[in-house]
């Protein structure tokens, strides 16, 4: 393998050195390093979503919690409300720090990675829609990395484990001491499938929408045009949801395919394809919240950081 020293000191493999893809690359004056190297604005999209993430989990995380019992139980938001509240206000924060850690890290992966491989694969190719595609999908499986702090959610938020797991870190020790790592990533295909999904539909509709209202920053247009993409995305795939925690809502059985978990539910809950979207009215009101703060927030905060 032959090495190019360039001016500003990177080093870079130069393997393509006798196929056409370098000499179409030289007249394109591809700058090669940019590929490769991390700059500025790859630290401020991570810090932009980190500090959204913050301002979105500690508003609406008690609907959240709501939502989740009408998924794990099929009951409507009324009865689901009404249990919170009669376990009290102790109880309703219960399991924050798994989501904290995990949407934080989360929405910054995927606004840095998105961006960051969607740009330097635009320098590669003028196919926008490959590098749309490929750009959401990769940043939505390195989101996947963090799926325990998502699994010890579930858990913690599951009632029928109050009295077995006191906090994270008592939960994580003992999934790992009696089950091993593995257990961690249960219901790791759905996880995927969300995320690579639901970022392409986000970042394509967020880069219309801006096209559409010709590049208006005002507070208000980030916050409604955030919240209905992240509204209609999270509805659209909100079976998917549906899926993953009644797979997370298990603990040391036999790991479970998707068709299966289809299934199981479909039968559990009277045949009824509208099982799968139980609690999606409550859902669409906390996205419709949730992503309007969180793009509200990143706008803001990428214009104090560039």
């Amino acid at each position: 393998m032959n090495w190019k020293k360039y001016e500003d000191g990177f080093i870079c493999p130069t393997v393509f050195a006798t196929t056409e893809n370098l000499d179409q690359i030289s007249k394109q004056n591809i700058d090669l390093p940019a590929l490769f190297k991390l700059n500025t604005n790859d630290g401020r999209e991570f810090l932009c979503g980190w500090g959204a993430a913050i301002i979105n989990v500690t508003f609406t995380y008690p609907i959240n919690k709501v939502i989740f019992r009408q998924i794990l139980e099929g009951v409507p938001a009324t009865t689901a409300a009404q249990k919170l509240s009669d376990e009290g206000f102790r109880l309703l924060y219960r399991g924050i720090f798994p989501p904290l850690c995990q949407k934080t890290l989360s929405l910054s992966l995927m606004f840095s990675l998105y961006e960051g491989c969607r740009q330097r694969l635009c320098i590669l190719t003028e196919n926008k829609t490959f590098a749309r595609i490929f750009a959401a999908n990769f940043a939505g499986t390195c989101e996947a990395i963090l799926m325990p702090l998502e699994r010890i959610q579930t858990l913690l938020q599951d009632w029928r484990y109050h009295k077995r797991f006191k906090n994270t870190p008592h939960a994580f020790s003992t999934i790992l001491r009696e089950y091993g790592v593995t257990e961690c990533y249960r219901g790791l295909v759905p996880i995927i499938c969300r995320n690579g999904l639901s970022n392409l539909m986000f970042f394509s509709l967020r880069e219309q929408s801006k096209e559409i209202m010709g590049h208006d920053n005002s507070l208000l247009t980030n916050f409604v045009s955030g919240a209905l993409i992240g509204a209609f995305t999270s509805t659209m795939f909100y079976p998917i949801n549906v899926i993953k925690i009644h797979m997370q809502s298990k603990i040391g059985v036999e790991f479970e395919s998707v068709v299966k978990c289809v299934r199981d539910v479909y039968i559990a809950r009277d045949r009824s394809i509208k099982s799968f979207y139980k609690g999606v009215y409550l859902n669409f009101l906390r996205s419709f919240i949730s992503w309007g703060v969180i793009n509200a927030s990143y706008d803001i905060l990428k214009k104090v950081l560039f």
